[in-house]
């Protein structure tokens, strides 16, 4: 029975394939698509990601049920939470300049298997959150024509009563994905011109708002007669800070972009603070104006820019804030659209999605594909599918590539860089260089004994620390720790501190309501929980980073990173479970694909180092002196009878 049982070697090799991270290019400039995107084209990029419907819809919804004329604070910390998460990919778009966002970023950092799942959450999300746009965009213009769309389609094809089915074909919804489709396949330039022309119609309607609003403005709307400022208090603040975060998530489009740009360093970090900000203004902004206009609590969530311009006797700018609101839709289409087939280019490309995706055409230079294949499934779902129940599965997977992305920021700043391998000795042999570092307690292997040397020559050194190694400050109270290769106490404290920061938001959202926790119980384990998170953090803090590069750099890492990962945990607990169990279905889906095909066809496979047959090998063992720790160890070919004596390793020194 033991026999079948597979061996730890064979576990330990299956994990390693699980985690392995993708090796990039030398010249990561060198790609298939057209590099004509300027830090302008990324910048209307992530704002027409960011400031779609959400802006004449959410504000309403946000402002009459949950916070009140405080909803201007509810966009001011979801605008700085966002900023945290933004600033994470910001950094790797700079640093790592391919198609792919949150997977690619996943891939190089983490390791193989997280990144294929956090690549299949994303591209569910965007099929479902184009399919929802465009049916809204088609319900906003079948509204202004008081439903004569949604009656005509009613009588003549019929009505439907099938579970998880609309009511009835939504056509136009389809058809304006076809034909957003179309555009895009047509390349980035062509792409990037459209979204243009809708975002500054749609930035016009966003100015004659804020304009005229704050002309009809009346102080007394926030008055104590009107409930006040923050009618809901501090809870009502905080529940509308987490549905406000969701209006600032198109920002990744700017990183799936990144290998379209003509400087990605610089255009990639400047187009996302300059999106961000632009975007949190305008949500800000129309805001005030909002609920200065009107009574917040005579708002209508559906239409309460258009209603509040109304009731203020300018029936007339309705039609404008309409005609803005459906060129702000078509700018969200175009994003999902631009960075979905983008995403599964770069899995097929990696050989973990089927390779049929990764075929650029010649002419556009776009995975042209990919946005065929992608864009009909999208126009299928708006077509016949009830998608009310989905949107909110959006989230879910929007927020854990933020947390992913938020963890490979810490492990890659603690990571020693790659060096070049040096060129090859005069006999024409290339010189050896050591494997890469293994786990604490293992031997560690050198092809020759003056690779070893230079090692514990450059470990003595205690001026110049690679990254990932101890602070020298700390040596005296953290002496256990220098044993371990650099950077491995740093990933096993980045898991800690994920684990601590789940436990913690379990507690915080779970403890009084679901598990009824007394209260001596609810504090310790807060108080536990938090200990766990803030000691991770310190032994992160007391190793060494890579040191300032070229590149764009999040600042106050780890916490910056940290302090997204929580908030980030904190909204996932606080969906529901309905939306947890379509993410636990979609995710063994994944894991089929994967184990069915993508770990198969890996690239990664082609790159697994070869077993190589040396005449002479040396051990270090971990700990020691140097004499002690230098062996010679005869070939698998030869006999083994025993460790040389000191003669012996006298003459090897």
């Amino acid at each position: 029975m033991a026999r079948w049982l597979p061996r730890s070697t064979d576990l330990a090799r299956f994990c390693q394939k699980l985690n392995r991270v993708k090796t990039l290019e030398d010249d990561m400039m060198e790609t298939s698509f057209n590099r004509c995107l300027s830090t302008v084209d990324l910048t209307l990029l992530g704002i027409g990601g960011m400031v779609g419907s959400g802006l004449y819809v959410l504000t309403g919804t946000v402002a009459k049920e949950i916070a009140g004329p405080a909803v201007i604070v509810s966009f001011i910390i979801a605008g700085f939470a966002s900023l945290l998460a933004a600033l994470c990919y910001a950094e790797f778009g700079a640093r790592v300049p391919k198609t792919g966002s949150a997977y690619m970023f996943t891939y190089v950092s983490v390791g193989e298997i997280w990144a294929f799942l956090i690549g299949w959450n994303v591209l569910l999300e965007y099929m479902i959150g184009g399919a929802a746009v465009a049916r809204a965009w088609s319900g906003y213009l079948d509204s202004i024509f008081n439903h004569k769309i949604k009656n005509f389609t009613e009588t003549h094809v019929g009505a439907w009563q099938v579970p998880f089915l609309a009511r009835y074909p939504d056509f136009l919804a389809a058809a304006i994905l076809l034909v957003a489709t179309a555009f895009i396949s047509f390349g980035a330039k062509v792409s990037s011109w459209l979204n243009h022309v809708f975002s500054a119609i749609s930035m016009g309607v966003i100015l004659f708002i804020l304009i005229m609003g704050f002309v009809l403005a009346q102080p007394k709307n926030w008055s104590a007669q009107e409930g006040g400022f923050a009618p809901y208090g501090l809870s009502g603040i905080m529940a509308g800070t987490a549905t406000c975060f969701y209006a600032f998530v198109g920002f990744d489009v700017i990183a799936a972009s990144s290998e379209e740009a003509r400087n990605p360093q610089r255009a990639v970090p400047r187009a996302i603070a300059f999106s961000l900000g632009l975007a949190t203004g305008a949500y800000i902004l129309v805001s005030v104006v909002l609920t200065l206009m009107v009574p917040w609590h005579t708002l209508d969530p559906d239409s309460a820019l258009a209603d509040a311009f109304y009731r203020r006797g300018y029936a007339w700018a309705g039609f404008l804030v309409a005609a803005g609101s459906i060129c702000a839709m078509n700018t969200v289409l175009l994003s999902n659209l631009f960075s979905l087939p983008r995403i599964v280019y770069a899995m097929a490309e990696d050989g973990l999605f089927f390779q049929v995706f990764s075929q650029v055409h010649p002419r556009t230079q776009v995975p042209v594909v990919g946005i065929v294949v992608f864009g009909l499934l999208m126009a299928l779902l708006a077509l016949v599918f009830d998608l009310e129940a989905l949107v909110q599965f959006l989230s879910i997977g929007t927020l854990l590539a933020y947390t992913f992305v938020a963890a490979s920021i810490i492990v890659l700043r603690f990571q020693q860089q790659k060096v070049d391998a040096p060129p090859p000795a005069a006999g024409g042999q290339p010189s050896p260089e050591p494997r890469e570092g293994p786990s604490a307690g293992e031997l560690k292997e050198y092809e020759s004994f003056s690779d070893k040397l230079q090692l514990v020559d450059r470990g003595k050194n205690k001026e110049h620390r690679e990254p990932g190694q101890l602070k020298a400050a700390f040596e005296p109270y953290l002496e256990f720790l220098s044993d371990f290769y650099p950077g491995e106490v740093v990933t096993v404290a980045v898991v800690t501190l994920m684990v601590s920061a789940v436990c913690l938001c379990s507690i915080l959202v779970f403890g009084n309501t679901h598990l009824h926790l007394p209260t001596w119980s609810y504090s310790l384990l807060l108080v536990l929980f938090s200990l766990g998170f803030l000691l991770s953090l310190l032994l992160i803090w007391a190793h060494e980073q890579q040191r300032s590069t070229q590149t764009f750099q999040i600042p106050l890492v780890p916490l910056s990173p940290a302090l997204s990962i929580v908030l980030n945990i904190y909204l996932m607990l606080k969906l529901s479970y309905m939306t947890w169990l379509r993410f636990a279905v979609w995710l063994l889906l994944g894991l089929l694909v994967y184990f069915g095909y993508g770990i198969w066809h890996s690239k990664e496979n082609l790159r697994e180092p070869r077993p190589q047959r040396v005449s002479a090998r040396y051990v270090v063992f971990p700990s020691g002196s140097l004499e002690e720790r230098v062996q010679a160890i005869q070939p698998s070919s030869q006999p083994t009878t025993g460790l040389p004596d000191t003669d012996t390793d006298d003459s090897k020194r």
